[in-house]
């Protein structure tokens, strides 16, 4: 059974093309094998657990003697059944990939068996915490550190609204680690003047003298959005500021108030360019934001590279691997290990792949192209930094050292042009005809439009009172509680103590 499992496992990562979207969530090849074999190995000794593992032997040799199975009705409903009863098995992995595959190949939507402890008792649920005491948390933060109320309510709006959508890479998430730990290091100044270097009545030039992203971003984007209100376009263009959230956020501005926004930022190099293995450039976002007809607008907000860090720091925060085909390293390697990867970065020896990956076999020169064209709109108006200077940490001695980034941001008022109106339908009409479209017959039985996703996000979690929090950045919660100053007498006791 096992040379038979294993054999099985290895069949499902060289399955043909039409199997690329489960091949996408598997590990390299030996790592399945491994883990088959240590997966079974450990179970032996208990035979309810082995059910468990013959089951998912059985998944595996279905998929692997089934290449067109998805297509088969027949043996749809046998995998359906099959995997509602390794869910429903002791030793069942949570984390197992098969769950994916089901789901994306198999139209299979069932959730996976809950987690367990050391102990053997299933994890308790994630508390949940009302957004409106999340931001007040964290506006309490910013306001101990010297960030101005206004301020500090403008900050802690962008972080929430980050929650609210979904975006958990860069909500709370980033709190401590990216806004906190650098003002302690000292390479982000709480409470710094935004000046204007240069202004047209269509355009400006501004410099943030490296403070909060969080409330440079805003104020900047507000800039491009009244000269847009007044001339038809706005643009502004920001030198030494930093981390400034989602960009969505920006580009949802503009859409709010009648207009298309269009915003980008660089960021500490990440991406290799094609056919290389330096990280060059950051993940630079290209975000558009087009207000529609429907109750949410169109916004694409998402990196020039198939992950951004965050992404990868939210992987490590949950203990799973790294999707194959997101990072290589410097021998042209594509890494899974997550925790190695986020070293690695640091270290300059990994670098993300752009949207299509390494190579140029799945058009990779595309998202270099893109990831181009936003450092170029970041650094070549601000005279700004970009590469190695923007690092963040000093390679000679490992000491952080401050990330001047560069951010643009454009609206286009649509009033100038035509009624907004107008406008929203022509455009709500076209996104609705994208998601009225043909089904794949393989898929989720759904078509989504950008900004829709996030939208379901808001609801769901308007609807269950708020967000749930991991361990990890409860754990982030206390230590800022206890360390920043009045924050223990005003937060005693936080909702999950």
């Amino acid at each position: 059974m096992l040379r038979k499992q294993a054999a099985a496992a290895l069949t499902l990562t060289l399955l043909t093309p039409h199997l690329c979207i489960a091949d996408a969530f598997l590990p390299p090849q030996s790592s399945v094998v491994t883990f088959t074999h240590n997966h079974r190995n450990s179970k032996l000794e208990n035979s309810s657990m082995s059910a468990a593992s013959d089951l998912r032997a059985e998944l595996l040799e279905l998929i692997g003697k089934n290449p067109e199975g998805h297509k088969d009705a027949t043996v749809r409903s046998h995998f359906a059944s099959k995997l509602e009863a390794y869910s429903q098995a002791e030793g069942a992995d949570p984390s197992d990939v098969i769950f994916a595959i089901g789901q994306t190949v198999f139209g299979v939507d069932l959730p996976p068996p809950a987690k367990k402890s050391k102990t053997g008792a299933e994890d308790a649920p994630l508390p949940i915490v009302d957004f409106d005491y999340m931001k007040a948390f964290m506006k309490e933060v910013f306001l101990s550190y010297g960030v101005t109320p206004e301020r500090a309510e403008v900050c802690s709006d962008v972080l929430i609204e980050s929650d609210k959508r979904g975006i958990d890479s860069h909500g709370l998430g980033r709190l401590k680690p990216i806004y906190c730990d650098r003002m302690d290091d000292g390479i982000l100044f709480p409470d710094k003047p935004i000046d204007i270097i240069s202004e047209s009545d269509t355009t400006a030039l501004v410099d943030g003298n490296l403070g909060l992203g969080l409330y440079i971003g805003p104020h900047c984007m507000q800039m491009a959005i009244d000269k847009a209100k007044k001339h038809g376009v706005g643009f502004v263009a920001v030198r030494n500021s930093t981390h400034y959230g989602i960009a969505g956020y920006y580009a949802t501005m503009a859409t709010q108030q009648g207009c298309i926004g269009l915003t980008g930022t660089n960021a500490r190099p990440s991406i290799a360019p094609t056919f290389g293995v330096e990280p060059m450039m950051g993940t630079n976002p290209l975000t558009f934001g087009i207000p529609s007809s429907d109750d949410f607008p169109f916004v694409i907000d998402c990196a020039t590279s198939v992950n951004q860090r965050g992404k990868i720091e939210k992987y490590a925060r949950e203990g799973v691997d790294t999707p194959r085909g997101a990072v290589i390293d410097d021998q042209g390697i594509e890494r899974t290990d997550t925790d190695g990867i986020l070293r690695d970065m640091v270290l300059g020896k990994c670098a993300l792949t752009p949207v299509g990956g390494a190579g140029d076999k799945m058009g990779g020169y595309k998202g270099y192209g893109w990831a181009t064209t936003v450092e170029l709109l970041c650094t070549a108006l601000q005279s700004g930094p970009w590469g190695e200077d923007i690092c963040g940490v000093d390679r000679a001695t490992g000491k952080p050292k401050p990330m001047p980034l560069g951010h643009f941001f454009l609206a286009i008022d649509i009033e100038k042009i035509c009624p907004v109106d107008t406008f929203k339908k022509n455009s709500g009409e076209f996104l609705q005809a994208l998601r009225d479209s043909k089904k794949a017959p393989n898929g989720p039985g759904r078509i989504w439009t950008a900004g829709e996703i996030e939208n379901d996000a808001r609801v769901e979690r308007t609807a269950q009172g708020g967000m749930k929090v991991p361990i990890p950045l409860q754990k982030n919660m206390k230590a800022l509680r206890d360390t920043r100053p009045g924050l223990k007498e005003k937060y005693v006791k936080l909702p999950f103590e």
